[in-house]
């Protein structure tokens, strides 16, 4: 007798349990735009389940062929449905996802059950910028049913628009990437709302509405046509070369009749004249300064000496009078900032 006549026989092998996928899906892509592996997922599974009968990739999945259940089983019959090696997606969506979730955490911390493969598969991604869709969607819930949001005006915003770009400014002079990142947002929110005060339009013909899509749509086609050396065939070795090609664009697109055409008024007195005075060099034309007297004279021809020499007055002074502030907290015995 051999040994062989002894042997135990052997064990039959484990059956599969094959394997829950959650294909989640980005509400930021449109419905329908999957990833080729969430086709494929889904083309292959043997079982589609989604809870929600308005789920937003339903439509779409029926067109594509692939049979879509409108109910979910709770955690001991799923784990059942995938006996066998067999593959059950789910769409993420209905009110019973965390109580499906939490099902099979307990099935599987209970150590009684074989449990299938459970995987997180997602159908699409965030693309850069995405988060901007969620800033339109919110801005135009809040100028809908916001009081104060809902009676704001271009104009009676103008004020929060200067402020907070003098907030922004004083953020990067600190070095202060918390303080940059927030300030960043406030100024972006004054884009976002005057863009959605203007899609509403206004009482005169020439009050034609525009949306956030047509700023963004007009600031590409800009930097587009000034960037011949990025987009077309130009080219530029140097930042000068840039400068001159930027220049001669912007040229073309304004037809200006004067240098100082464009040149904002309103903005504070030394860079006002420091940019008048680099529209003049930058169009070699020979002006000289006003001969007047006083002090607002003296400033300006700072301004246009600190220009030449490639200096920003406006930055120079505050950075000046910054230190000054130090020297006055410093006298007054109170820490610096």
């Amino acid at each position: 007798m051999t040994d062989h006549a002894f042997a135990p026989a052997s064990a039959a092998a484990p059956e599969p349990t094959g394997r829950i996928v959650l294909l989640t899906a980005s509400h930021r892509v449109a419905p329908g735009l999957l990833s080729w592996p969430a086709w494929q997922t889904l083309h292959a599974a043997d079982r589609v389940l989604c809870a929600d009968p308005g789920h937003p990739q339903l439509p779409y999945l029926r067109e594509a062929g692939v049979e879509v259940e409108g109910a979910v089983p709770d955690a001991p019959e799923l784990v059942e449905a995938c006996a066998g090696g067999r593959t059950v997606v789910i769409l993420p969506g209905g009110e019973g996802d965390q109580r499906l979730t939490d099902g099979l955490a307990r099935l599987a911390g209970s150590g009684r059950v074989s449990m299938p493969d459970l995987e997180l598969l997602p159908g699409s991604y965030d693309l850069p910028g995405a988060r901007l869709l969620d800033l339109v969607q919110v801005m135009d819930r809040v100028r809908r049913e916001c009081p104060w949001t809902s009676r704001q005006t271009h104009e009676g915003l103008a004020a929060y628009g200067i402020e907070e770009a003098y907030e922004l400014v004083e953020a990067i002079e600190d070095g202060d990437r918390d303080d940059l990142r927030e300030e960043l947002g406030d100024v972006l929110l004054q884009v976002v709302f005057h863009a959605r005060i203007a899609e509403e339009g206004g009482a005169g013909e020439e009050d034609e509405p525009f949306s956030i899509d047509d700023v963004a749509g007009s600031i590409v086609e800009k930097l587009i046509h000034r960037h011949p050396h990025v987009f077309g065939d130009e080219r530029a070795d140097t930042p000068e070369d840039v400068h001159a090609i930027w220049q001669r664009t912007k040229a073309e697109e304004k037809r200006r009749a004067s240098v100082t055409d464009g040149v904002p008024l309103a903005q504070p007195g030394l860079a006002l004249a420091a940019k008048l005075a680099g529209r003049v060099r930058t169009g070699a034309l020979d002006v000289p300064l006003p001969g007047g007297e006083g002090i607002g004279y003296e400033l300006l021809a700072l301004a246009v000496r600190a220009e030449a020499a490639g200096t920003d007055p406006e930055t120079a002074l505050r950075a000046a009078a910054r230190v000054y502030r130090d020297a006055i907290r410093a006298a007054e015995g109170v820490r610096p900032v």
